[in-house]
């Protein structure tokens, strides 16, 4: 492929889109959400015994309930899960992500709409995939309105 003028032109204004979107609101809220989190000690240790009991989990999940550690594994990850859900500091990263993803999935859908109406983009809100013509994706079974 040839590197035209056009092509230089395109990449410049996909680096400029790119700082846009690092510099925006919900970026830099999602950074600092990230740091709050990673910066706490005890809620790094906290997360990093999550994800090994999560290991442990996946295990059991291959031999269902006739895993020696089912029920004492099963009791564990949910205890875990919800201390960590209820933490103040990571309730506020998923809120960050999903709104940096609500970013994302916006900025897609200006572009694909502006290449074409007929382009496909998969969002991950419901409430953009109104915009979307193929909300679920065409893998979704069926529930696609395309005509694929």
């Amino acid at each position: 492929m040839m590197m035209t003028s056009d092509w230089v032109i395109i990449l410049d204004e996909a680096e400029a889109l790119c700082e846009m979107i690092l510099s925006s609101e919900p970026a830099k809220a999602l950074q600092q959400a990230y740091d709050a989190v990673y910066s706490d000690a005890q809620l790094v240790e906290a997360i990093y015994a999550f994800n090994r009991i999560k290991e442990q989990y996946e295990d059991v999940q291959r031999f269902g309930k006739y895993h020696p550690d089912y029920h004492t594994i099963m009791k564990s990850i949910r205890q875990q899960k919800r201390a960590l859900d209820l933490n103040d500091k990571v309730s506020a990263l998923k809120i960050a992500e999903n709104d940096f993803q609500d970013l994302l999935d916006e900025i897609s859908l200006l572009i694909g709409k502006t290449v074409s109406e007929a382009v496909k983009v998969p969002v991950s809100n419901p409430f953009f995939a109104a915009g979307s013509s193929c909300g679920g994706g065409c893998g979704s079974g069926g529930s696609c309105s395309c005509s694929a």
